[in-house]
């Protein structure tokens, strides 16, 4: 039997992406996001229009998205609640937010240099893409859908099928974030304090202690 509900989140389970951009002051800014998908050779972001993520695709055309393994669940946790964006908008703010300018730093992660693109990869990631930003879609009232092309792809070497170009599905373990939680390998790996900022009534999710 099927109940009718107005569900509140519709994250039914996407690849943890950390977004590293520009700022104009030419540092790095780095965000986690898990709205996102592919097709071909092109990626769809689904971006808020107040965050400082947006802001520098609009304004530098590129990016990298990193794709986070399951093993990185703390480092992104870590991410969940920074924002590069200041002052921190109000909605962020009531969330638990605080502006933090080094988010490589406060995650313990290490900035790579990129070979077509400015911003820097992140060096802990075994999946990088370096992207360019193709159009930008309005979607939604306070959203944007940003459509990018991958003009450089870096997979480390132990998840690449010897004599091919292709990803091992089986060795390549994603993080997932499902309903603001964390899962890789069909498991909840972390607790989540996006899931704390959003009230998420979850039962049976990884503890801190």
């Amino acid at each position: 039997m099927h109940v009718g509900l107005d569900l509140k989140v519709l994250y039914f389970g996407t690849p943890v992406v950390l977004v590293s951009t520009r700022n104009a002051d030419g540092s790095a800014n780095l965000a986690p996001m898990s709205s996102a998908w592919w097709l071909k050779q092109s990626c769809m972001l689904g971006m808020g229009n107040r965050s400082k993520t947006t802001e520098n695709l609009l304004r530098e055309r590129e990016c990298v998205l990193n794709l986070a393994s399951a093993d990185m669940a703390a480092s992104v946790d870590l991410l969940a609640p920074l924002t590069g964006a200041r002052p921190v908008p109000e909605t962020k703010a009531a969330k638990g937010y605080r502006f933090e300018a080094d988010k490589f730093g406060a995650a313990g992660l290490t900035p790579q240099a990129s070979e077509r693109v400015a911003p820097p990869r992140v060096a802990e990631c075994p999946i990088q893409l370096e992207c360019a930003v193709e159009a930008v879609h309005a979607f939604a009232e306070t959203a944007s859908a940003v459509e990018v092309r991958v003009v450089r792809a870096h997979v480390e070497e132990r998840l690449v099928i010897p004599g091919t170009d292709h990803v091992d599905p089986v060795g390549w373990d994603p993080l997932i974030m499902k309903f603001c939680e964390f899962f890789g390998g069909g498991a909840n790996v972390h607790p989540s304090r996006l899931a704390e900022a959003w009230r998420m009534p979850h039962q049976g999710m990884a503890s801190s202690g």
